[in-house]
């Protein structure tokens, strides 16, 4: 079998042993042979919708798609390194020199590392630029999830982010050099993982109109996210460990979402509606999360959205009564004209 060969099945699926090349094509520039593979491709196309996702949200909340791209420039590229440093911190024997660190083709990204990096970069591009960072993260969130489950696919094509041994009806057969070239019947943790991602996503997507401040659409993915990638990550054989111990680093980092931010999601639900009572805040405007955490001040009217709401309504109606009014003073200056002239003729 070749060394990027896989060969895979799902016996209690019915689905008999298919074989797997990581590499999709191979390009020849003179003595020079590039290979691109199926996980570089898969990855790619999820970077794709996710960024289409963010333009679809941004067009909804008024930024233009400009403003979206430079977000996608600086934060895409500082995400992948980051990605790639959490790995090797967490990983540092498999790694012996410069080349080795920045061998990325060679295998190696975690999606935690991605995440961190990205929301700090995000953060930064929104200072400068004046745009809320909690507004642009409730946009990026599900689009990161989008991302993810696609990725997943990825990793199957490299017949790897699998489970240990398992006799479950949905059990997948693996025979790489990952499992010493004999045949392993394991869990299937990449597909688990996205469909917990696509699960994630269709529900946030159907409630993402129904949130009370900015920000919660970023609670809900990394909760969600959390309890998920806590759970599978316990079922990996490749995972990241916290040093000399027995602790999943990933696993961890869910958990520890997971119990932060769901208490901080009721509590802020509770102190919104609270607030909201109070006319400290508007019912109908998504407050930011840092009002509700009293980090920053409300603004100077509760009601603000809904005041301009009626002050045009308002301008309007005085527009029209101005224009029926002067359409009328007009109708009068014609009249007096008209008598004139014929008062004059009848001289």
């Amino acid at each position: 079998m070749g060394k990027f060969i896989s060969k895979i099945s799902f016996p209690g699926l019915g689905i008999p042993e298919f074989s797997i090349d990581r590499v999709a094509f191979e390009i020849k520039i003179g003595s020079l042979t590039l290979s691109v593979t199926w996980y570089g491709m898969i990855i790619c196309l999820g970077i794709i919708l996710a960024f289409s996702y963010v333009v679809y949200r941004a067009g909804q909340a008024g930024i233009s798609f400009d403003s979206i791209l430079d977000f996608t420039l600086f934060t895409v590229p500082l995400a992948i390194i980051g990605a790639r440093l959490y790995y090797v911190i967490f990983n540092p024997g498999n790694f012996h020199s410069l080349r080795d660190i920045i061998a990325v083709w060679e295998g190696g990204l975690a999606i935690y590392g991605a995440i961190i990096v990205g929301a700090i970069v995000v953060f930064c591009v929104a200072k400068f630029k004046k745009i809320s960072f909690m507004l642009m993260a409730d946009m990026a969130a599900p689009a990161v999830m989008l991302g993810q489950l696609i990725g997943r696919w990825g990793n199957f094509m490299n017949g790897e982010a699998f489970g240990g041994e398992t006799t479950l009806p949905w059990r997948m057969g693996v025979c790489n050099r990952l499992t010493g070239f004999e045949t392993l019947y394991v869990h299937p943790t990449f597909l688990y993982e996205s469909l917990w991602n696509l699960v994630g996503f269709i529900l946030i997507n159907i409630f993402y109109d129904k949130k009370k401040f900015r920000g919660e659409v970023l609670l809900w993915y990394v909760s969600w996210y959390g309890i998920g990638r806590a759970f599978i990550e316990t079922l990996r054989t490749d995972s990241l460990y916290l040093g000399n111990t027995d602790i999943r680093v990933s696993s961890l980092l869910g958990a520890v979402c997971a119990l932060v931010c769901i208490p901080l999601l009721i509590f802020l639900r509770v102190r919104h509606h609270k607030m909201a009572q109070a006319g400290t805040i508007s019912r109908t405007a998504p407050a930011d999360i840092t009002v509700l955490l009293g980090i920053t001040p409300p603004p100077a009217s509760a009601e603000g959205p809904e005041t301009v709401e009626i002050d045009l309504a308002e301008a309007m109606e005085e527009k029209e009564n101005l224009s029926r009014a002067a359409k009328e003073k007009l109708f009068e200056t014609t009249n007096e004209t008209e008598n004139a002239e014929n008062g004059d003729m009848e001289e």
